[in-house]
């Protein structure tokens, strides 16, 4: 599979900017997962959080959840792009459309997405808005207090605990990735 033409049918698909800053942001996270977890598959993990939110704006998930993935996963084989690996990731990354995950790739990025979007809320609560000041204990504190950016999952965010990674080391990771590509998310 191929980055380039991964991000080509993304920009076909989705087309406001914020949507897109969040594909790249779970993008990098599942990267530094695949070094650690499967570095034979970075291309495959990085797609997956790359395309996991392909439908967002072809779909009515706000009225139905079951769709949000499968829509996804039909946009790609009609594109001609893909595996049942990547397919099955980007299903588990909603576990509402009832496909649960099982393995590696499907773990990280079910728990890959709401990260993304707990650290950026972090970021913004910083005078600089900058993700490279947000600290892993402020992760980890602001992560127990249920009530702040509650529409990140943490069930879904412990669910990388399946794959042998702590949830302190996945916020050090998580943190390094979006801090890596922090001007294309701008943050």
């Amino acid at each position: 599979m191929d980055r380039e033409k991964a991000f080509q049918i993304l920009n076909k698909y989705i087309k406001e900017p914020f949507y897109i800053r969040h594909s790249l942001a779970v993008e990098a996270i599942m990267k530094k997962l695949a070094e650690r977890l499967d570095p034979e598959n970075i291309e495959l993990w990085k797609i997956a959080g790359l395309l996991h939110d392909l439908d967002e704006e072809s779909c009515n998930w706000k009225e139905d959840m079951s769709v949000h993935g499968p829509t996804s996963v039909e946009i790609l084989k009609k594109e001609n792009f893909g595996n049942d690996i990547l397919y099955h990731a980007i299903l588990a990354h909603n576990p509402k459309c009832g496909y649960k995950a099982k393995t590696n790739i499907e773990y990280a990025c079910l728990a890959a997405d709401p990260m993304s979007g707990f650290i950026a809320a972090i970021a913004k609560g910083y005078p600089d808005h900058k993700v490279k000041s947000v600290k892993v204990s402020s992760v980890l504190k602001r992560f127990k207090e249920t009530r702040y950016a509650s529409g990140a999952s943490r069930p879904y965010m412990l669910a990388i605990e399946r794959t042998g990674i702590d949830l302190e080391d996945f916020a050090k990771l998580s943190l390094e990735a979006m801090s890596e590509i922090d001007e294309k998310l701008g943050l």
